[in-house]
């Protein structure tokens, strides 16, 4: 009985969750869905849902916030806000910054998405939070403190200075259910955005990176492999904690020799050659006439040099991000998109191959930061030959 209790306790909800769980999923769908459709996405974001609550939710709020199309079919009204009996708030203007063919625009990537027409987005380079913890205010402001947290500093050597890295081994259970919930949403989110055949290549790491995979296969997109960045990092490879000497002759992870960039594409129309034709995307750019692009790009850490332009904890050197960006419009035409800008790395890359770029950060630090490594990083002799 008391197990039972505690079962039933589990799935109570708080009043309103399964009603703002549909509002998220139709507000990424301006064409709208079926009942079936959005029984399903409820249940992925929430866990189990009963149909019959959901089918509640959309008849009684029919007219005030969700709108029935036919039969079995809805969408969401124009202001939410009004609907749930709030006063909309007026949003202050986003700040932006232009830059030859880059725009940078301080904002949060999901209402961002969420107002940009169907068929915009050509491309999409990207390394997210994807823990999510090493992000959160808290989290962030321990880094700065340079203590506590899930980031830590790795073993010096010959008494070289060692950048932060955020320890995903420390995630719990419900964070990476978490993880999964973010991805599966801004998957949806982005999905119209994108024009079809658009690649989509999102930085991930060995031990997250099936999470990602799956959430955003679940929001649409089609898993078209991986790239291989190739370098050592600082990850993995210690000995037992409080236990060196005892046992010296163990790591207890393998040390990471590589990092994965998990390859997906909208599903194309056609033919791979009508999508070239009718979207300029569909494949990827040859680094020359006689080679193809390839999945593994050799790499080294981020450079000192590079570091002092833009102070990020994640910032990946402009050598492999020219390489990586330069091939994702296939004829060299359309935007690139990241959504998850940070400093600006992967818009100053895409700045110096010669590229379209727009970039979404909310952080309003790393906005500043951006502002000014952009051009400075675009302008960074050391980073590739294309």
């Amino acid at each position: 009985m008391a197990v039972e209790r505690k079962r039933i306790g589990h799935a109570r909800r708080r009043p309103g969750e399964v009603r703002d769980a549909i509002v998220t999923i139709l507000s990424s769908k301006p064409r709208g869905a079926s009942v079936t459709e959005i029984h399903g996405a409820v249940s992925e974001l929430l866990g189990t849902a009963a149909a019959s609550s959901v089918r509640s939710y959309l008849r009684l709020n029919s007219g005030s916030l969700f709108r029935r199309q036919d039969r079995g079919k809805y969408m969401i009204r124009e202001a939410p806000a009004e609907a749930y009996g709030l006063k909309a708030r007026r949003q202050p203007p986003s700040r932006s910054f232009v830059f030859g063919r880059t725009k940078l625009i301080e904002a949060d990537c999901f209402e961002w998405l969420g107002e940009q027409p169907e068929n915009s987005i050509h491309a999409v380079v990207t390394d997210p939070p994807y823990g999510l913890v090493e992000y959160t205010p808290q989290q962030q402001e321990k880094l700065y403190k340079g203590k506590g947290g899930v980031w830590r500093i790795p073993p010096a050597f010959d008494g070289a200075k060692r950048s932060p890295l955020p320890r995903f081994t420390v995630l719990s259970p419900q964070d990476v259910d978490e993880l999964a919930r973010f991805f599966l949403n801004w998957g949806r989110v982005l999905l119209p955005v994108l024009v079809p055949g658009a690649n989509v290549i999102v930085a991930s790491n060995p031990l997250l990176s099936y999470v990602l995979s799956g959430a955003l296969a679940r929001a649409g997109l089609e898993r078209r492999g991986e790239i291989v960045r190739l370098v050592m990092t600082m990850r993995g490879g210690d000995r037992p904690k409080h236990a060196h000497r005892e046992f010296s002759g163990v790591s207890v992870m393998p040390r990471s020799m590589w990092e994965p960039w998990i390859v997906f594409r909208k599903p194309i129309e056609g033919r791979v050659q009508d999508n070239l034709r009718k979207w300029k995307t569909g494949g990827f750019r040859r680094p020359s006439a006689d080679r193809p692009f390839g999945d593994v790009i050799p790499s080294s850490p981020t450079h000192k040099s590079e570091r002092n332009l833009a102070p990020h904890p994640s910032l990946k050197p402009q050598a492999f991000l020219r390489a990586l960006v330069r091939g994702v419009l296939p004829l060299g035409e359309g935007i690139v998109l990241d959504p998850f800008a940070g400093s600006g790395s992967t818009l100053a890359a895409a700045e110096a191959v010669g590229y379209e770029s727009l970039g979404i950060e909310k952080d309003s630090r790393y906005f500043e930061i951006a502002t000014k490594a952009i051009l400075k990083l675009a302008a960074f002799k050391n980073g590739g030959n294309h």
